[in-house]
């Protein structure tokens, strides 16, 4: 009870000084990280982290499960079209350009992973956070556009980035085994199809239900809620029992439940805001709890491909995915440093590791995850402020043409991620 009790006094202290710290560089997630940190000073939060790791771990997974769903129930299909559409670019070619340097970098720089190895590594750490950059997509100085790219990335890309988790950790197991083929086989199918399955039926019938009670008003607007929470709930349920995998469930459960119940999005919003937000932090603090029974194995390569993440791995692809939207280069530059690896790894990473696989480079993964995170969290908060000055005054001299200032097709749904922060 030593990490709980001290989680929500940090909890509490921190509402009570929070306007205070939004004008500073000091983030939330670098408070309570750093706060994590200090408990490692304690012989009994040790104790009972290593006793409690299931149910922490839990609380990390569902914390993740609603914000999949959260996020997914408020994007719509036309807010991803068009060929100049920033969220669409980033997620597609830009995504799959990151993974596949993620990969090429791992091979090299500590040179000790297989294949597969890699393809987990940079599966973990694709996913960004605008958690971490929460006073980027917030700010008013930043173009609308260029925010809300970054915000519909962070909201789906966690998502996304499950099924390349699912299946280089399938290859690694196959490898692993002499039934290799029928493993993966199964492996994929359980995790992906059933998966996918759960929350297409979950979402549609939920949907369908929510929205029949509400035209029918025998729901209580009050009441919407819960019956919302209650889809991704069903979703880790039903996924247990099938051996699927829970993020995908929700994911997908997130976008079926909006054909019947168009308001989803509000009322998981409401959710968000509330209590995922606290999972969040709750993240965070076991976090900073759990890195500093490691940081001093961080040898130099394993902080040289965390900068690779941060920087070459993330704004390469960036590069490459927005060419030809006609973006200036503070632009494209600007949206590259600003991918922050934040809650989704952290639970994408203590996902794979309680997956029990026990490979020969899971001590190499779970050092560089780490190391990668902990970077991230304090860089991208210290330069936020500064980067969001020199920005705007980079493009200062653009005039209200340019494509800085278009809008895509986003609509008021854009707002995905970082209302959850």
């Amino acid at each position: 009870m030593l990490i709980i009790a001290a989680f929500i006094s940090t909890v509490f202290l921190y509402s009570l000084m929070s306007r205070v710290l939004e004008r500073t560089v000091l983030t939330a997630p670098m408070l309570f990280t750093a706060l994590g940190a200090l408990m490692s000073l304690s012989h009994e939060a040790l104790n009972e982290l290593a006793l409690d790791r299931k149910d922490l771990l839990l609380v990390a997974e569902l914390g993740l499960v609603m914000t999949l769903f959260a996020d997914a129930s408020r994007v719509s299909p036309g807010m991803l079209k068009g060929e100049t559409n920033l969220p669409a670019r980033l997620l597609s070619t830009g995504m799959l350009l990151t993974i596949a340097l993620g990969v090429l970098c791992a091979m090299v720089v500590p040179g000790t992973l297989s294949w597969w190895e890699a393809g987990i590594l940079a599966a973990i750490l694709a996913p960004t956070d605008a958690g971490l950059g929460q006073v980027i997509v917030n700010s008013p100085r930043v173009p609308p556009r260029i925010r809300q790219a970054l915000n519909v990335e962070a909201g789906l890309n966690d998502g996304l980035s499950v099924p390349f988790l699912m299946f280089f950790i399938a290859l690694a197991e196959a490898h692993e085994t002499s039934r290799g083929g029928a493993l993966l086989t199964r492996f994929l199918i359980e995790q992906l199809g059933y998966g996918a399955l759960i929350g297409l039926g979950i979402g549609l019938l939920g949907g369908w239900l929510l929205g029949l009670t509400q035209r029918k008003q025998w729901m209580a607007e009050a009441a919407a809620q819960l019956g919302v929470v209650a889809l991704p709930l069903g979703c880790v349920v039903a996924s247990e029992a099938t051996h699927a995998s829970m993020f995908i469930a929700a994911f997908v459960a997130g976008f079926a439940t909006q054909a019947g119940f168009g308001q989803v999005g509000k009322h998981s919003l409401g959710f968000a805001e509330d209590w995922g937000q606290f999972f969040n932090y709750f993240v965070f603090f076991i976090f900073g709890l759990l890195v500093t029974q490691v940081w001093t194995q961080f040898s130099l390569a394993i902080v040289a491909y965390g900068v690779l993440s941060l920087t070459l791995i993330r704004v390469i692809p960036v590069a490459i995915a927005l060419w030809g939207t006609g973006l200036s280069r503070p632009s494209v530059l600007f949206m590259g440093w600003f991918g922050p690896r934040g809650l989704a790894s952290i639970v994408l990473g203590l996902v794979y590791l309680d997956g029990g696989t026990a490979l020969p480079g899971e001590p190499t993964i779970k050092l560089v995850v780490m190391a990668t995170i902990l970077l991230s969290i304090f860089a991208h908060g210290v330069t936020a402020l500064p980067a969001i000055g020199k920005y705007v005054d980079a493009i200062g001299p653009l005039g209200d043409d340019a494509p800085e200032h278009r809008h895509d097709v986003l609509g008021g749904a854009a707002d995905t991620s970082a209302e959850r922060a």
